[in-house]
């Protein structure tokens, strides 16, 4: 019988760097012999001196652990697919993350993308990330967040669910109108997936605050609709050295950048807010429903390429989404050395009163 197998990252130096090869065999010990046939040194990392498979190690047929079924005696037939995946694995370090049955089937999909694979899938489940609103660019965000398997979501959000958000905020439903929204968000999520971790943060975020929280993630996602809760979030995120990831939509058009600490942040882009006013907000001006469904989920896969550390994320590099004209564009933007806050001589060391600042009240949604 010929199955696929699916070949971990550490195992690919023995398979030239091979994802998947083909095997012979008429259960999982004979394709496993097989493939130590083909490939010297591949029986050492899957058996032990009594040719036992090591406690380490799992294996999968069809998604399907072999301790479910028959053992190394589970039968396999043409077109099976059989994975080996080192049950702990680290990437500096050891990590704690062992993936059960249910979780290898959930994550397949990733788990045979050469970017991601099991140590990537450890990765997202080890990585904290903090949504600051619940909202129309929440929504995408932490939906696509859950499915991914973030291990550990915060939801920082004080308002309640009014009918007027559900033309975008895909998150929460009519049944969940007058309810606050990191209680719906976290019902959501945890319906989606039951293994992340959701913490809810409820008191809005302020000076006070924000550096008791934002500490505590890897990764910020800022979601929030008005310039004194993005300036703070801003500060705060440069200040703890996290990675910050920026979304803004108004009517049809969106923006996304990703900071990286002491590499530019917000106010390098907008050194101060506009005057109050000047700009309104989508409660006053409108918003396409969709429009926060696309830059949420650019959101989103920015914060989950930081975690893997894969690809090029949008740093010193301002995405631009026309939904009207359907173009997306990118502009680049610099560390600006006369940067108040990360310049060569900052003046923002510590948190300010941002309402002051920017002349408006805050609230995310």
């Amino acid at each position: 019988m010929s199955v696929k197998v699916y070949i971990p990252t550490p195992f690919r130096k023995i398979t030239g760097n091979r994802t998947f090869v083909d095997a012979d065999g008429i259960d999982v010990n004979g394709v496993l012999r097989d493939l130590d046939q083909r490939f010297p040194g591949f029986g050492e990392m899957v058996f032990d001196g009594e040719q036992e498979l090591l406690e380490h190690v799992n294996v999968y047929v069809n998604n399907h652990e072999i301790a479910s079924l028959e053992g190394p005696e589970t039968p396999v037939s043409d077109g099976d697919e059989l994975a080996v995946i080192p049950a702990i694995a680290g990437g500096a370090g050891p990590s704690s993350t062992v993936m059960t049955p249910e979780m290898v089937e959930r994550y397949s999909r990733h788990l045979i993308m050469d970017q991601v694979g099991p140590l990537g899938q450890r990765k997202l489940i080890d990585g904290k990330v903090l949504a600051v609103g619940a909202g129309g660019l929440g929504s995408p965000v932490l939906v696509y967040l859950a499915a991914a398997g973030i291990g550990t979501i915060g939801v920082a959000d004080f308002d309640v669910v009014d009918r007027s958000n559900l033309q975008r905020q895909i998150i929460h439903g009519t049944s969940d109108i007058g309810r606050l929204k990191v209680d719906s968000a976290k019902d959501r999520i945890l319906e989606m997936n039951p293994n992340i971790n959701v913490i809810t943060h409820t008191s809005p975020l302020t000076s006070d605050n924000a550096m008791e929280i934002i500490p505590e993630y890897d990764v910020i996602i800022n979601g929030a609709d008005n310039f004194a809760t993005r300036y703070l979030i801003n500060d705060a995120a440069f200040l703890a050295e996290k990675v910050l990831v920026d979304g803004s939509i108004f009517l049809f058009e969106g923006q996304v950048t990703t900071f990286f600490p002491g590499e530019g942040c917000y106010r390098c882009l907008y050194p101060s807010p506009p005057p109050p006013g000047m700009v309104p907000s989508c409660s006053e001006a409108g918003v396409l429903g969709v429009l926060p469904g696309t830059v949420g989920a650019i959101q989103a896969t920015e914060a989950i390429k930081v975690l893997l550390e894969q690809g090029e994320p949008l740093k010193n590099r301002l995405l631009l989404y026309d939904a009207l004209a359907m173009d997306f564009r990118t502009v680049k933007i610099r560390r600006d050395p006369q940067c108040p806050l990360c310049g060569d001589a900052p003046t923002v060391t510590k948190l300010i009163d941002y309402e002051e600042f920017c002349g408006s009240p805050f609230h995310e949604n």
